[in-house]
C-alpha cells in the first residue's frame, strides 16, 4: 500500500463541514460513524434516513409536509420528496450578506467586476420583473447564448426565481449545434451576446446570433448582452433597459420538487444532444450535500472553476453561493497570453478553491510551470480536477509545484447528474493517482462481465440506487425510451450504467479508466485509454494524445496518434521510448500497432477526447457523419483522420508499425 501524499491536519478535520455534519447526526439522530466508510454505506444503505437527514441539516425552506422521502419505484421512475414545494434561488438569497461580494468576474484582459450580494438581488429582480411581465412563468424555457460573465448568473437566478427552466450555451459554439440543443426545447426568451474574447482575439458572432434566431420559432424576446445585433423580426431588448427599469421586489415561486430547474446537454458529437432535465429539488439537495461536504467550501470563500455556460460545471460553480460563497467567473482562454493566467488570477483575487480540468493541469506540468513559486498562492486551500483522469505524475507536480499543504479534490461525475459520483473527502488522505472516496448517497460499483461486484479489478461503473439529481427526463423524450437507452439498457432491474471503467481500491479509493465505449480490447484483454495517455504523459516530447482500437474484416488495428510539443521531432528513437514506456509500465499488448504524428487531437467543446468518433471515422464512416462539428472545439481537427483513413486500404498494421 503505498503512502498518502497529502495528510489533513486534526484543525482540517475539526473544522470541516463534514465533521460538522457527523456530530450533528450524533446529537439530533443518536446515529455516530467512527469513519467515513462507515457513514457512506449509512448513506446509501438507509438512502431515505440519509437524505431525510440531508433536508433537516440545510432546513430546506419549503411548503407542505413530504408525503414520502422516496417512492420504491425503480430507476428511472423513483419520486422524491412529493408534496413539497420550494425555490433553488430562494436558498442562494438567504445566504445575502454584506461581509463579501457573491460574484468576482475577471477575464483575460485582466478587468474585474465585483458584484454585492445587494447588487445582484437588485438585478435579479430586475430580471425577473421583466420576465414575468412578458409573460414567461412556471415551465417557461429561457435560454442563454452568452460568455460565462455576470449577466448570465443573473438570468439564470431571475429564470429559476419565477420558476421557469433555464439552459444555455457558450457563444463558441455554431449556430447549427445551438438550434439542435434549443430547437428541442422551444424557449419563449433568448438572451445573447454576439461577441466573445477568447486567446487576446475578438469574435463577432452576429451572423451565428441572427441563425439562431431565425431557427427558433417559438421565440417571444430577444435580449440582448452588450450590442445591439440584428435579430430579424423577433422583438429585441436590451439588457441595459431591463437594469434601468425601477427598482422590484424579489418574489420566490416555490414549485414541486420535482418541478424542472434547468435543461443541460450530451455533447451531441455522434447523434442529437440529448436535453437532460433536472429537478429544483433534486439539485438543491445534491449541491449542498456535494459543495459543503465534498468541497467543503464555507461561507466567505472564494470558489473558481474554469468553465463556459455550455459546460455542466458552469452550473455548478453557481451552486457555491449556496454555501454562501463568493463565486468567480473567468471570461477567455485559461492559457493566455500563457498558463499563468489562471495562477495569476488566483494570486490577485485571493482564490481559496481552484477548480479546472486535468488537461490543464497536465499542460501546466508538462511546460515546467512552478506557480507556487511564481505566485502567493498562501490562501488556496483545495485545487479540484475533473473532465478527465488525473494521471499519477499530475498528483506529484501539484504538490510538488503548486502548494505542498493544499488539498488536492480529483472527481468525476457528469452533465447527466450535474454532480460528482466520486471525488473529494477533506478527511481522508489522498493517494498519488486515486480520487479519495464515492460521494455520500451515490451507491457506486464496479461490475465485471458477469455483472459480479469487485474490488481491486477493473469493471464498469454503475449505480444500484436512484440520486434526486438523476434527470426527471430528458426533454421531448415523453416515453423515456432515449433516457431508458442511455442508462438502463445494458443491466436487467433498474442499475444505472454510466459508461466508465473504474476500479475500487482496496481502502476503497478509486481509479477512473475512461469511457467504457472508449475501451480498448485487445486480444481479449480491456484496456482502458486513461493507462495510455498517464503512461504518456511521461514523455516529455509528447503533448497530447489520442489511442483508438479498431477490428474490422476479423482484423485488429492499434494506432496511437501523438501531437508532439514545438521543437521535436517523430523519429526512430520516440517510437522506441513511447513502445519501451508502454510495454514497461503495462503489458506488449499496450503497445499500439502504428505512432503516427497528427496537428492535433479531436475535442468537444467541454474538453472530451473524441474517442468514438475517430474510431468510426477509421472504420470508414464520413466525419459528418461520425461526430458533429459544430459541438467540437476544433472541427477541422476530424480531417487528418478522414485523410488517413482514406490512405490505407486496410485496416492491417503497415510496415511502420
Amino acid at each position: 500500500m503505498s503512502k498518502p501524499i497529502w495528510m489533513p491536519s486534526e484543525d482540517l478535520i475539526a473544522s470541516s463541514n463534514i465533521t460538522r455534519y457527523k456530530k450533528w447526526l450524533e446529537d439530533y439522530c443518536h446515529l455516530k460513524f467512527s469513519s467515513y466508510d462507515s457513514l457512506w454505506s449509512w448513506s446509501v444503505e438507509d438512502d431515505q434516513d440519509f437524505w431525510k437527514s440531508i433536508w433537516k441539516y440545510f432546513d430546506i425552506l419549503h411548503d407542505g409536509t413530504p408525503e414520502f422521502i422516496r417512492t420504491n419505484h425503480p430507476m428511472p421512475e423513483t419520486k422524491w420528496f412529493g408534496g413539497t414545494e420550494l425555490n433553488y434561488a430562494e436558498h442562494i438569497f438567504r445566504m445575502q450578506t454584506d461581509d463579501h461580494p457573491a460574484i468576482i468576474a475577471y477575464n483575460e484582459s485582466g478587468i474585474k467586476r465585483v458584484i454585492s450580494w445587494e447588487n445582484l438581488r437588485s438585478s435579479v429582480a430586475k430580471m425577473a420583473a421583466w420576465l414575468k411581465g412578458k409573460g414567461i412563468g412556471e415551465g417557461d424555457r429561457v435560454a442563454a447564448y452568452l460568455p460565462n460573465i455576470p449577466e448570465a448568473t443573473v438570468a439564470f437566478l431571475a429564470t429559476n426565481t419565477i420558476g421557469a427552466v433555464w439552459s444555455s450555451c457558450s457563444p463558441d459554439f455554431g449556430g447549427a449545434s445551438v438550434l439542435d440543443r434549443f430547437q428541442q426545447i422551444e424557449p419563449s426568451v433568448l438572451i445573447v451576446s454576439a461577441h466573445y474574447v477568447y486567446n487576446g482575439k475578438k469574435y463577432n458572432r452576429s451572423k451565428e446570433v441572427l441563425e439562431i434566431v431565425k431557427g427558433l420559432s417559438s421565440l417571444k424576446w430577444v435580449v440582448s448582452v452588450n450590442g445591439n445585433e440584428d435579430i430579424g423580426t423577433r422583438q429585441r431588448v436590451t439588457w441595459e433597459q431591463i437594469m434601468n427599469r425601477k427598482a422590484a421586489h424579489l418574489q420566490f415561486k416555490r414549485v414541486p420538487f420535482d418541478h424542472p430547474m434547468w435543461i443541460l446537454y450530451s455533447s451531441g458529437t455522434t447523434g442529437m444532444p440529448k436535453a437532460i432535465t433536472h429537478s429544483q429539488g433534486g439539485m438543491l439537495l445534491e449541491h449542498l450535500k456535494y459543495l459543503t461536504f465534498h468541497n467543503d467550501v464555507k461561507p466567505g470563500e472564494r470558489f473558481f472553476w474554469y468553465t463556459t455556460t455550455g459546460w455542466m460545471m458552469w452550473n455548478y460553480v453557481q451552486a457555491a453561493m449556496l454555501c454562501g460563497a463568493t463565486i468567480v467567473l473567468y471570461d477567455g482562454s485559461p492559457s493566455y497570453p500563457d498558463l499563468d493566467a489562471l495562477w495569476k488570477m488566483s494570486q490577485d483575487l485571493v482564490i481559496d478553491h481552484f477548480g479546472t480540468s486535468a488537461p490543464f493541469l497536465v499542460a501546466c506540468m508538462k511546460s515546467g510551470k512552478q506557480p507556487g513559486r511564481t505566485f502567493d498562492l498562501s490562501r488556496l486551500r483545495s485545487v479540484s480536477s475533473t473532465g478527465a483522469p488525473l494521471p499519477t505524475e499530475a498528483f506529484e507536480w501539484v504538490y510538488a509545484s503548486v502548494k505542498n499543504d493544499l488539498w488536492l479534490v480529483s472527481m468525476s461525475g457528469g452533465t447527466d447528474v450535474c454532480t460528482a459520483f466520486i471525488g473529494g473527502v477533506p478527511t481522508e488522505p489522498v493517494f498519488t493517482g486515486e480520487i479519495q472516496k464515492r460521494a455520500l448517497g451515490v451507491a457506486l460499483y464496479a461490475l465485471d462481465e458477469s455483472g459480479t461486484s469487485v474490488i481491486d479489478e477493473v469493471g464498469e461503473m454503475v449505480i444500484s440506487k436512484a440520486m434526486p439529481s438523476m434527470p426527471v427526463y430528458f426533454w421531448n423524450d415523453p416515453e423515456k425510451k432515449r433516457y431508458l437507452a442511455s442508462y438502463f439498457e445494458h443491466y436487467p432491474g433498474g442499475i444505472w450504467r454510466h459508461g466508465d471503467w473504474i476500479r475500487i481500491t482496496p481502502r476503497l479509493g478509486l481509479v477512473v479508466y475512461g469511457r467504457s465505449d472508449a475501451t480498448l480490447n485487445r486480444q481479449g484483454i480491456r484496456i482502458g485509454t486513461a493507462e495510455i495517455y498517464r503512461s504518456l504523459d511521461k514523455i516529455p516530447a509528447i503533448q497530447d494524445a489520442i489511442i483508438i482500437h479498431v477490428e474490422k474484416d476479423g482484423v485488429s488495428f492499434m494506432p496511437l496518434f501523438v501531437v508532439l510539443k514545438p521543437g521535436q521531432t517523430m523519429d526512430e528513437t520516440l517510437v522506441y521510448n513511447i513502445n519501451k514506456r508502454l510495454r514497461s509500465d503495462h503489458s506488449p499488448r499496450h503497445v499500439p500497432d502504428v505512432v503516427v504524428q497528427i496537428p492535433e487531437v479531436p475535442y468537444t467543446i467541454s474538453g472530451k477526447k473524441l474517442e468514438a468518433p475517430v474510431k468510426k471515422i477509421l472504420m470508414g464512416i464520413h466525419p459528418d457523419k461520425a461526430a458533429n462539428r459544430g459541438a467540437m472545439r476544433n472541427p477541422s481537427s476530424l480531417d487528418f483522420f478522414a485523410e488517413y483513413a482514406r490512405s490505407r486500404s486496410t485496416v492491417t498494421p503497415s510496415s511502420d508499425s
